[in-house]
């Protein structure tokens, strides 16, 4: 059975990466919930998506800049919900008998890693518990190995597009690459279909995630081709018509 993933918590349903967003989500009955996460000047991790506050608050600047007063004084866009730290949002998610978190670890402004975010949002995962629970993700190669390196116990998945397979030296290339790596392999799905048979010929279908899907006919399409996760801004429509398919397939 296909996994459903809320992205950013479910950012069609609530503001992305808010409070809001993670304590409704759980009830939605998703499988895993996916979050971003940044490193402060002041070392503080913050989830949020983007490397700078622009588009999603009512603040300009990079998130690096955000001390924990500003960051209480800055609102996330159509919400008084604040940004939040890693700790706030593990401490919700935690809750969740059984609930996968997919922890994006960002780059900054510079699109360059931050120096020891891994290690930091590591420690945090360990302090709460939810190593087991947890996959830490990138797209960038450097620092999965990181995360290899320092917690190999923690799962990793690694996030691609036709940029990031290019920088690699093609799919081909970058799936060799992230053998041994990565345990879910997460394609963008304009890529994935158009090297369906290249992919499935090197991966089984369980150790792959398709995202963002928010359209019923895309959605549709990909519970029928029975990937084994699915990423959707609108989980809830995902987790209907997952529904509706096992149950069209269930015997009269």
């Amino acid at each position: 059975m296909t996994k459903i993933t809320g992205h950013r918590g479910a950012r069609n349903l609530w503001p992305e990466n808010s409070m809001t967003g993670f304590r409704n989500v759980l009830d939605l009955g998703v499988d895993a919930i996916e979050f971003d996460v940044h490193l402060t000047d002041t070392g503080e991790l913050v989830v949020i998506h983007d490397a700078t506050l622009d588009r999603t608050t009512d603040k300009t600047g990079p998130v690096r800049s955000l001390t924990p007063e500003m960051r209480g004084e800055t609102l996330l866009d159509g919400s008084d919900d604040t940004v939040p730290t890693l700790a706030d949002v593990l401490a919700v998610l935690a809750t969740s008998e059984g609930k996968q978190l997919h922890v994006e670890i960002k780059s900054d402004e510079a699109k360059q890693p931050y120096p020891g975010i891994a290690e930091k949002v590591v420690a945090e995962i360990e302090q709460f518990g939810l190593a087991d629970r947890c996959h830490l993700t990138s797209f960038d190669l450097s620092v999965l190995d990181e995360c290899q390196r320092i917690a190999p116990h923690i799962a990793r998945l690694v996030s691609v597009n036709t940029e990031w397979a290019d920088k690699e030296g093609g799919l081909e290339r970058f799936l060799e690459k992230v053998d041994g790596l990565a345990d879910i392999v997460a394609i963008h799905h304009e890529l994935m279909d158009a090297e369906w048979a290249l992919i499935t010929g090197k991966l089984p279908l369980e150790n792959l995630c398709v995202w963002t899907l928010n359209d019923e006919a895309l959605i549709r399409r990909w519970l029928d081709r029975g990937i084994g996760h699915l990423t959707s801004d609108s989980p809830d429509l995902a987790l209907d018509l997952r529904r509706e398919t096992q149950f069209q397939s269930e015997p009269a």
